[in-house]
């Protein structure tokens, strides 16, 4: 009775007393093993067999003892490091020939610690600090003033000026109103409460107006169309006993033919052009 066969899958020599190895439920030989799968080592170029760790980073491949730091050539094995230009670096060469200094105590910052960065300048976390309450400002946003930086409640407490409206810090614009400083948004009419930052308005008895309450509120009213004169907005009015026209409506009340610059006769509350007064 024969003995059943267990050959090498590729080269087909006997593996019965043999060292093998099986790649997905297939048998090889040690020597078609590496010469089928055997990744190439970064370092030396030779095939990394089956007698040695196979250390991996990034799709490449060391010999144990070939995985080393470019530049002081220790050991990276079970080691923190870091790439740089696809050269592998401890982190104490890493960081003194890449990493940044902290702007603050001057150290390095080391590889995977927290920093902060702003304007090209970076720090530990913990040493970002606000210039006033010596609290470090983390993620939390920040107010940089003369080359020093500030908490948002720091900046408002020292610097910032105070609504006049609302009592609240403005931290960027605001209006200034009669040597007073406003929020944009609480800069309004005293009438209908619309924002006036940016638009035209006026004043009365120191309350600002958009220029259509304004004109509700105190403007004269034109005799014939009933709305409100007001040379707020260029508008020109004509001004007779007491009575005030737009100019576009001072017309014969008979003809309609305008009377701005024109001689008129009045009958009562009306006025009229000359033709139609002499016909009356």
């Amino acid at each position: 009775m024969s003995m059943e066969r267990f050959d090498c899958h590729y080269c087909k020599n006997s593996l019965l007393g043999k060292k093998y190895i099986l790649k997905e439920d297939t048998q090889y030989c040690t020597k078609c093993y590496e010469n089928l799968f055997a990744n190439c080592c970064e370092e030396c170029s030779l095939p990394i067999s089956c007698d040695y760790k196979d250390l991996s980073y990034k799709d490449r491949h060391w010999h144990e003892q070939c995985f080393k730091c470019a530049k002081c050539s220790r050991s990276l094995t079970e080691k923190p490091f870091a790439a740089k230009d696809d050269l592998l670096l401890c982190n104490e060469c890493y960081s003194h020939e890449y990493s940044s200094k902290c702007y603050t105590c001057k150290k390095t910052i080391m590889p995977g610690s927290r920093k902060m960065e702003y304007k090209g300048n970076s720090w530990h976390e913990t040493c970002f600090l606000c210039h006033r309450c010596r609290q470090p400002m983390g993620t939390k946003s920040f107010i940089p003033k003369d080359n020093s930086y500030f908490c948002v409640p720091c900046f408002e407490k020292q610097f910032a000026y105070q609504c006049c409206e609302c009592k609240k810090a403005i931290t960027t614009g605001g209006v200034t109103y009669h040597d007073k400083p406003w929020h944009r948004e609480c800069f309004l009419c005293i009438g209908c409460k619309r924002q006036l930052a940016g638009q035209r308005f006026t004043s009365r008895d120191n309350f600002p107006y958009c220029l259509e309450c304004f004109s509700n509120l105190y403007a004269k009213k034109c005799v014939s169309c009933t709305n409100p004169i007001t040379s707020l907005a260029g508008a020109k009015y004509i001004s007779f006993e007491e009575r005030q026209w737009h100019s576009e409506c001072f017309t014969c009340m008979q003809c309609s033919v305008s009377l701005v610059g024109r001689g008129f006769l009045t009958q009562r509350d009306d006025i009229l052009c000359t033709d139609c007064g002499r016909d009356k």
